[in-house]
């Protein structure tokens, strides 16, 4: 199963599903689309929401053999502390998706220390898919971060639990 979210912000983005669903994704695997206010939809995704729950998108995470996401850092460390390494697509502030380009420069920090793969385009997307089985996520790049976000989030949030994904 593909995981694709553009999480929780305000403007569509569109251009990361056109990107998704060119490539024909959902057709020979299950297809989980969060779509959030983006108009672009597919008839192959297995599932498509506007919004999930926390423990929905974690579930999903946990199931997907590829988690394809925007660039935000929480949606980052929520793949990364489930054990996928995200492959990422920012939003530009040039397509009106964000309002400047930093998920841009997180992305490419992000990649350039092993914790996401970023790509910008249907090629690099089909490339990063084909070699998701084999990226676990790991923190590798940064370890403290993994160590003191695993720390924080369990003394706000308590003992994980082992929360299953919703049945596609």
């Amino acid at each position: 199963m593909i995981f694709v979210s553009v999480g929780t912000h305000e403007a569509p983005f569109d251009r990361m599903l056109q990107t998704v669903f060119d490539l024909g994704l959902g057709v020979d695997e299950d297809l989980v689309v969060q779509y959030g206010p983006s108009t672009v939809r597919s008839d192959s995704a297995s599932v498509q929401v506007e919004y999930l729950s926390f423990d929905d998108v974690v579930g999903y995470i946990r199931q997907a053999r590829a988690v394809v996401m925007h660039a935000g850092v929480g949606s980052v460390m929520i793949s990364l502390a489930n054990g996928k390494r995200p492959i990422v697509m920012a939003r530009r502030f040039e397509f009106a998706e964000h309002v400047d380009d930093h998920q841009v420069e997180l992305a490419r920090r992000m990649d350039a220390n092993g914790l996401a793969t970023f790509v910008d385009d249907a090629e690099t997307l089909r490339a990063a898919l084909t070699g998701a089985e084999q990226s676990p996520g790991r923190m590798s790049g940064a370890p403290w971060l993994g160590e003191d976000l695993g720390r924080y989030l369990a003394e706000q949030l308590g003992t994980p639990r082992s929360s299953p994904a919703p049945a596609i």
